[in-house]
């Protein structure tokens, strides 16, 4: 198909002089025989007529007859196609429009049909409209397809009191409860892999080394002896005929070899355990903060600042020699391991339960808090908490952070599951089941795509991360897709209906109506504040920000 355009401004503008037609040369003498007429011109035109069909001949040879005038604009449009030089007689040139059938013929029948678009916005008005719409349906599809429960696995017989995750294993993660069994959970078939023997009572720390070969864990048995466990985790294959010499401390199950390394046996009571990331120390905690060796039996070193009990621990991930803690005394503490005494310590007016580092900010680290909420900090300005996550109705029991640092997991003593954004106020989703209890333990997967959860109900639940995400795989159209509808949400955000669908969640009615009562309490105390200040003299009460109210003071 050739579509051949002629400029309407040079070779269509014809003089309107009364009682002269210009024909073409072709059909001069059919001109001379027609009588004469009379060319009328409406007042004001634009003294544009259409001439009669004119020759042109192409560069390349040959010629194309007698071709029309050119084609009004409401028949024009935007193509993909190239054009050539079209010389006419009478030192005329116009663009001749080529398509190449290469572009629009499909190499299998399965292929979709090449379309083009163009994307001018004069041609669009209506492009807002459609987008906001698209926003809308996308945001109300998001609800539908919200299945964030994947399923549960069962096998302990008392509550889940930790877990841990196995950086070289993708699908594989650790838990422990209460008494004293320890597991190793295939995800991707949600059965247990094996059990690890030695534990007589509670677990209360779990942790493993960053290869992947070491489990930590740390409990309070019956008789108020502590089993300090180190576990070498194997396939039988690995260790044919080399573990005879281990004697009692070797117990195969299922195919799988375990070696206890390590027994150390102490009447301290060690409350939670964690693993450097770079060596073969780790960190317990209890009376004090001991710092051990794989192939020791005594601490290499121990950090003590106060007489209460230590909860819990994290190192850092991207110093390793940096770890903090939290107390029963209210506190969170900065340790240091080339010094020999603390660094710094913060005093809060509630207990600390957890902490948890930014995978990639590690400066930065948030801590669940007993009175619902959960405090980001800097490390570095630990006078005030970069950003307050408040949503729960009780206490925050732990936390954890995703792989890719915008994002963290809570679970809490009302039993339900939150995820937070790393810089935001309120929570993006929430998890319940009718049958879960108290949550005392989550984790986010190796990848970030799933959460696992461990309650008090002695189940681990799995969960997906974004709640109507699309398991299994993803065709590259339907991945541009949702990077679109993904696009348009977020550009419409703010809009009220869009706004209202997205942040809609279902609460079970107990949760509901204690955060009604919350927000009451809350209110109610805003407004007393308000009133006590107004009736005050000038300058004699000074309102606390609210990203230090719940600080007491620093400590160095």
């Amino acid at each position: 198909m050739v579509l051949i355009r002629s400029n309407p401004f040079r070779f269509n503008r014809m003089p309107c002089r009364p009682g002269r037609v210009e024909p073409c040369p072709e059909r001069a003498a059919d001109a001379a025989a027609a009588p004469r007429t009379r060319a009328r011109c409406a007042p004001r035109c634009s003294k544009t007529l259409f001439s009669p069909p004119i020759r042109v001949v192409l560069l390349g040879g040959g010629s194309l007859s007698s071709v029309p005038a050119p084609l009004p604009a409401t028949h024009r449009r935007a193509q993909s196609t190239s054009s050539c030089d079209v010389t006419v007689s009478g030192s005329m040139k116009v663009k001749v429009i080529s398509r190449s059938t290469e572009e629009f013929t499909r190499e299998r029948s399965q292929d979709l049909q090449r379309t083009f678009r163009n994307y001018d916005p004069a041609l669009r008005p209506q492009e807002k409209a459609v987008e906001y719409t698209r926003a809308l349906n996308a945001a109300k599809l998001d609800k539908i397809f919200a299945r964030p429960f994947i399923g549960a696995m069962d096998g302990h017989v008392d509550g889940i009191s930790c877990m841990a995750k196995n950086p070289n294993h993708l699908k594989g993660i650790f838990s422990a409860s209460m008494d004293g069994d320890v597991r190793l959970w295939d995800l991707a078939s949600r059965r247990t892999v094996c059990q690890f023997p030695g534990h007589q009572g509670a677990v209360r720390g779990l942790t493993a080394s960053t290869d992947g070969d070491i489990l930590v864990s740390c409990g309070t048995d019956c008789t108020d002896f502590v089993h300090l466990s180190h576990w070498q985790f194997m396939h039988g294959s690995m260790l044919s005929g080399t573990f005879q010499s281990f004697g009692e401390r070797v117990f195969i199950i299922s195919c799988h070899v375990i070696i206890l390394l390590n027994l150390i046996l102490s009447v301290k009571d060690y409350r939670a355990v964690d693993h450097q990331w770079n060596s073969n120390l780790f960190a317990t905690a209890g009376a004090q903060v001991d710092i051990w060796d794989h192939n020791r039996s005594e601490p290499v070193s121990s950090f003590e600042w106060g007489k209460d009990t230590v909860i819990s621990v994290r190192f850092n991930p991207g110093e390793p020699n940096l770890l903090t803690t939290s107390a029963s005394d209210r506190s969170i503490t900065l340790y240091d391991l080339r010094m020999s005494s603390p660094a710094r310590k913060l005093i809060m007016k509630t207990k600390t339960n957890a902490i948890a580092w930014n995978p990639m900010e590690p400066m930065n680290f948030t801590a669940a808090n007993e009175d619902s909420n959960c405090y980001s900090y800097d490390a570095r300005k630990l006078d005030e908490a970069k950003c307050v996550h408040q949503d729960h109705v009780s206490a925050v029991m732990d936390i954890d952070y995703s792989p890719t640092g915008r994002e963290f997991v809570t679970g809490s003593y009302d039993r339900t599951v939150r995820i937070f954004p790393y810089n935001g106020g309120r929570s993006r989703e929430i998890y319940h089941t009718k049958r879960m209890q108290r949550v005392f333990c989550v984790k986010y997967s190796c990848d970030g795509t799933y959460i696992i959860s461990g309650s008090d109900d002695t189940n681990l639940r799995l969960w997906k991360a974004k709640a109507s995400e699309q398991l299994g795989v993803i065709l590259p159209r339907e991945r541009k897709k949702q990077e679109y509808l993904d696009a348009v949400k977020e550009r419409y955000k703010h809009l009220p209906e869009v706004k209202r669908i997205v942040r809609h969640r279902h609460l079970p009615k107990p949760i509901y109506k204690a955060a009604t009562m919350r927000r009451t309490m809350i209110e109610t105390e805003r407004k007393k504040e308000k009133r006590r200040k107004a009736h005050s003299a000038p300058g004699s009460i000074t309102t606390q920000p609210f990203r230090k109210r719940r600080i007491i003071k620093e400590v160095e």
